[in-house]
């Protein structure tokens, strides 16, 4: 009974690895992290259903902080495996210390369109956006950066 639990308990093991491995080098993946260009962010993606994601952005520059939060809707592109556009909206809050927002707060909105291309056979996302936003508060007004993006997928 003892050598029969072993062998079923090392095939789950074996059976798991093989899908998780399989997850990371297909041409979708589930969550993503890593680094957004723009001009510097974490970048951490989270797939709801492989169609719908929230990547939540942590920036540091100015002499501040600003966390932003987007809801986006991938599409096929081309029909080129892993290659899909994307599009959404979201917001965002920042604290700053600095001349130009004079050291106060301020929160927005925020748009975003681009392109994903998820690396078939390796665990990478690479991306490339544009994320308009609006801030009210102090330096309020409109800001049109855009991304670049890569990140580790699993």
């Amino acid at each position: 009974m003892k050598k029969i639990f072993i062998i079923l308990y090392a095939a789950l093991i074996f059976s798991s690895q093989t899908e998780l491995n399989a997850q990371n080098t297909s041409s979708e993946y589930s969550t993503a992290i890593g680094v957004k260009m723009y001009p510097g962010s974490i970048s951490f993606k989270q797939s709801l259903d492989g169609t719908n994601y929230l990547e939540g952005l942590a920036s540091f520059w100015n002499k501040g902080f600003r966390a932003t939060l987007l809801y986006e809707v991938h599409n096929p592109l081309f029909n080129a495996s892993g290659l899909r556009w994307y599009y959404g909206a979201g917001a965002h809050v920042g604290f700053y210390n600095s001349k130009y927002y004079e050291g106060g707060s301020l929160i927005g909105i925020d748009g975003v369109l681009g392109i994903d291309y998820k690396v078939q056979g390796a665990p990478l996302n690479l991306s490339i956006d544009w994320q308009p936003s609006f801030e009210f508060g102090n330096g309020s007004g409109f800001e049109g950066w855009g991304g670049i993006g890569i990140r580790f997928t699993f």
